[in-house]
């Protein structure tokens, strides 16, 4: 949780010496908001990526074969995980929406979504990458290729995103990888929440959100099914 409040408050106001706004869905923001609010979703993905080292680790000392040893299946298995990842990350993230309110204070427009939008963007993400986070771990056997696969990883969702920066004004093939980053439409989703942005194009991203976290669960579990221990 330390690294999205140092981002909050060293870099957002760092950079507002060359970012002077930030537009999003037809609201202008101050870089610092527009940030804060980044770094919601940012926590949320980083929190939940660790289920995949979870279950890494699980599968390398042997406790996940002694956890399925009980009255278990697996994907009340992987479903555990993912959820206690994504408690961790729920309180986190309203840890630094409450420290960044000091931030974004002078854009909110709180309404009667507010509250469920940031809600379905936590749960929806956490399944999501926790799920992700899940696949990988499955896949690679080595200890070495799982570190760089998970790293990579990370640094795609945080870094090709609206997680720090907006795809207005940034190249056409970078904006399209930003649309490619689930992380883009858990951001765009909370921002929408916390300044009354709420349109047809986040309605959409929603939708995708929803498809990919459960298009994402039922492949993880699935290839858990098929794991070998």
């Amino acid at each position: 949780m330390v690294f999205p409040l140092i981002y909050i408050f060293v870099a957002g106001f760092a950079y507002t010496s060359i970012i002077d706004g930030v537009s999003f869905e037809g609201r202008d923001l101050d870089y610092p908001a527009f940030l804060a609010t980044g770094m919601i979703g940012f926590n949320i993905m980083n929190s939940t990526l660790v289920t995949g080292i979870i279950i890494w680790n699980d599968r390398r000392h042997g406790m996940f074969e002694q956890i399925m040893s009980g009255p278990f299946t697996r994907a009340h298995y992987i479903l555990s995980s993912v959820i206690t990842q994504g408690i961790v990350g729920m309180v986190s993230a309203a840890l630094i929406s409450a420290m960044g309110y000091l931030v974004y204070f002078d854009h909110v427009e709180f309404g009667a979504a507010t509250i469920p939008l940031i809600v379905f963007a936590a749960v929806t993400g956490s399944v999501l990458f926790g799920s992700i986070a899940s696949i990988i771990s499955v896949r690679i056997r080595s200890s070495e290729g799982f570190n760089v696969i998970i790293n990579t990883v990370f640094l795609f969702f945080a870094f090709v995103s609206t997680a720090f920066y907006p795809a207005t004004g940034a190249p056409q093939s970078l904006a399209i990888a930003f649309y490619l980053n689930p992380l883009t439409y858990l951001v765009d989703v909370i921002r929408a929440g916390i300044f009354g942005a709420i349109t047809e194009f986040v309605l959409i991203e929603m939708a995708v959100l929803a498809v990919l976290a459960a298009g994402m669960f039922v492949v993880a579990i699935r290839m858990l099914t098929k794991l070998d221990y």
